[in-house]
């Protein structure tokens, strides 16, 4: 459960969502795709409120494929432009039968690419890849954000992943009624590395945090 969460995300930031287990991180998200409603509070997206699933806001994980909206020569030559974007030219006639992991998530954020909505909420989405083709994709997500300037919330447990892609991380407090703990900038040049004195820096500094709320999360069951 929330409660007196307060956040602010800038147009065309990559902003990360971090905190521990079980704090309401895809609470969060589900809040701001309008799939769930605030007891109390406001949702707003350029001063506008959110009261319901839109089309400026598209979830990675997202289902229905929003492409069916429009006319047919517009589906393909879009669809084509992402997979493009996405380094999966050629691959359009596949099953997903017929694709790796690494392959599969790249659909999924060209799934969300596709609908050209200007805000894209990531729910952990390299969480079950091997390290290698995360840190790949990883990389191609900020060429592709850096590309096309959408504004995107990315949620994630793995401390070294928000500092490699966001500009500020926002840490959450553990639950129950957990809120927003602090938010810290990366002012660090892109690309970024885990071998980076700065990255591991910044690294112990936010575990330090997100242990002081694990602990506090252990003495209050």
């Amino acid at each position: 459960m929330l409660k007196g969460l307060s956040l602010e995300i800038e147009r065309g930031e990559l902003f990360c969502l971090l905190g521990p287990s079980g704090c309401g991180k895809t609470t969060v998200l589900n809040l701001l795709a309008g799939f769930e409603q605030p007891a109390g509070g406001a949702i707003q997206v350029d001063g506008r409120p959110v009261t319901a699933p839109g089309v400026e806001r598209t979830v990675v994980f997202q289902g229905d494929d929003s492409l069916y909206t429009v006319a047919p020569e517009r589906r393909r030559a879009t669809a084509e432009r992402y997979l493009d974007l996405v380094g999966l030219r050629g691959q359009g006639h596949k099953y997903p039968s017929q694709l790796s992991g690494g392959m599969k998530q790249r659909i999924q954020i060209a799934r969300a690419l596709v609908c050209e909505s200007p805000i894209l909420l990531m729910d952990e989405p390299f969480a079950a890849l091997d390290a290698q083709t995360r840190s790949t994709l990883q990389d191609e997500l900020i060429g592709i954000w850096q590309q096309t300037g959408r504004t995107v919330l990315f949620i994630t447990h793995d401390i070294g992943e928000s500092i490699l892609l966001a500009n500020r991380v926002g840490l959450m407090t553990a639950g129950p009624e957990a809120r927003m703990k602090t938010i810290v900038p990366v002012d660090l040049a892109r690309p970024r590395r885990r071998s980076d004195p700065a990255v591991g820096a910044l690294y112990e500094r936010l575990a330090d945090l997100v242990s002081e709320e694990v602990r506090r999360a252990g003495a209050l069951r």
